[in-house]
């Protein structure tokens, strides 16, 4: 049996959204006899986002008497080989990211530079959005119809008229 089909079978998977500090997998831990068992993860990144989450989430380990044991990156954390390698990648993860944002950012400064603006086009041109508009200010022709009219949805034409005013 694979290691990933083992540890949900023990009943360890649970969707992390806060990952400093996991609601649904903190109990977790507490609530079993696990001193001693390492909690296994798929990759460090599943456990935390940054090196001090990391740290954060090994040192309330330890404090449990729990170790971790990284299957990607091949670590396990009960060595002190394991915690130095443990600290190496942590610290190259979280470079690797802060180099992946830096270039981001400097790909939509040049980006803007050129004039190229980011996100979603207009559904409409400026002069359809004014008729748009100007016709649902007027209160001649029913939402609905303006809507088809424009080939447009009713939140855009909400956030049309939101604009100008």
């Amino acid at each position: 049996m694979a290691p990933q089909a083992r540890a949900r079978k023990r009943g360890f998977s649970c969707r992390v959204s806060d990952r400093v500090f996991c609601a649904c997998l903190r109990p977790e831990i507490r609530g079993r006899k696990t001193v001693g068992k390492p909690l296994v993860v798929w990759r460090l990144d599943r456990l935390g986002r940054s090196l001090k989450d990391l740290i954060a989430w090994v040192a309330w380990l330890e404090q449990e008497g729990i170790g971790l044991r990284s299957l990607h990156e091949a670590l396990d954390t009960t060595t002190p080989s394991g915690k130095l390698t443990f600290h190496i990648f942590g610290a190259l993860a979280e470079f690797e990211r802060q180099l992946i944002q830096e270039r981001t950012q400097a790909g939509l400064r040049v980006a803007r530079a050129r004039g190229r603006l980011g996100g979603r086009p207009k559904a409409l041109p400026a002069d359809k959005r004014q008729l748009a508009v100007q016709l649902y200010q007027e209160k001649k022709v029913a939402v609905k119809a303006i809507c088809a009219l424009m080939g447009i949805s009713k939140p855009t034409l909400c956030a049309y008229v939101r604009q100008t005013q």
